[in-house]
């Protein structure tokens, strides 16, 4: 997929499925704090969040499964309850049951009966590339390959809109990857996904564009080059008699933590600058180490304290 900002400005801005200041709360739970969240016509958005930051509920109010506490959801400028909105959408969410005794491809043709101009279950199946699994019982199958028969499921309809809700999880390099070209053959037909994923990496494989969520609110949001220069950041360990506050105060400091043994340790994409200050604030410092920061740093940084 693109990683600039080209593609995405060439979309068109009537969005397919909008949320627009929703709020939803389960008991004392804040599930979405005011989320503003649109779909554009020709893209594949990536939602990325850790657990809990609100994404399979912001999905389900899209597809009309819950209601929201405050705020709109339109689906094709519709409510999400409009029969013919939901017939242009196809779904795989995270829990799901189907009958067991059915096969793959029964599952298929039942669930192609829905849609107005469905593919042909032998489309579906070389599709989604779930032929070998396409005569097995659906109690018959591993965790991974239900996975796949849902994906199947998803997108028998000929969707305009596809929301896949985590749908690699449990899922073997071979059958990701599978599943991944598919999409993006999807995308390049027209079809707009919506992925939610807490796998950064997938997002970088598949996204025009990524909304990052957190205690159901967004975090940040861009293109995947956009997304990239958020972790593309340097991780600088010292010891040192600094102060965490001082360090904190840098403008080139994203992020900072100190250990009861005086061991800074500093985010940053500026590791140049950071290196100077902190030889010129501390000329005892030692130990110092720069490295490049990993995904799940980056990621847990932009996560634990949304933006108010």
């Amino acid at each position: 997929m693109a990683d600039d900002g080209s593609h995405v400005a060439r979309l068109a801005q009537d969005a397919l499925a909008r949320l627009s200041g929703v709020k939803k709360r389960y008991g004392a739970t804040v599930a979405l704090d005011g989320l503003d969240l649109e779909v554009r016509p020709g893209e594949l958005l990536a939602v990325l969040g850790p657990n809990g930051a609100g994404k399979t509920t912001a999905i389900a109010l899209m597809l009309g499964l819950q209601v929201p506490d405050a705020g709109q959801v339109t689906l094709f400028g519709r409510s999400p309850h409009d029969l013919t909105a939901r017939r242009n959408v196809g779904v795989m969410m995270q829990e799901v049951a189907l009958p067991d005794a059915l096969t793959v491809r029964d599952l298929i043709g039942q669930t192609s009966a829905y849609y107005p101009a469905p593919l042909t279950p032998a489309e579906t199946i070389a599709l989604a590339g779930v032929e070998k699994i396409a005569r097995r019982p659906y109690a018959k199958l591993s965790g991974g390959q239900k996975r796949q028969a849902q994906f199947a499921l998803a997108i028998c309809g000929r969707p305009r809109l596809l929301f896949l809700d985590e749908p690699t999880t449990g899922l073997d390099i071979n059958a990701r990857e599978t599943m991944w070209a598919c999409v993006r053959n999807l995308v390049a037909a027209g079809t707009s996904v919506v992925l939610t994923t807490h796998y950064i990496e997938e997002a970088e494989a598949l996204a025009d564009r990524v909304v990052v969520m957190a205690k159901g609110r967004e975090v940040a949001q861009g293109t995947v080059g956009e997304m990239r220069a958020l972790v593309a950041r340097k991780r600088i360990d010292c010891a040192t008699s600094l102060s965490l506050a001082k360090a904190l105060a840098w403008p080139e400091v994203s992020a900072a933590s100190l250990s009861a043994a005086g061991q800074l340790s500093i985010t940053t994409a500026d590791a140049e600058a950071v290196v100077r200050r902190l030889l010129a604030a501390d000329p005892e410092l030692k130990d110092l180490e720069v490295r490049r920061a990993g995904l799940s740093e980056a990621f847990a940084e932009l996560t634990q304290e949304p933006a108010e």
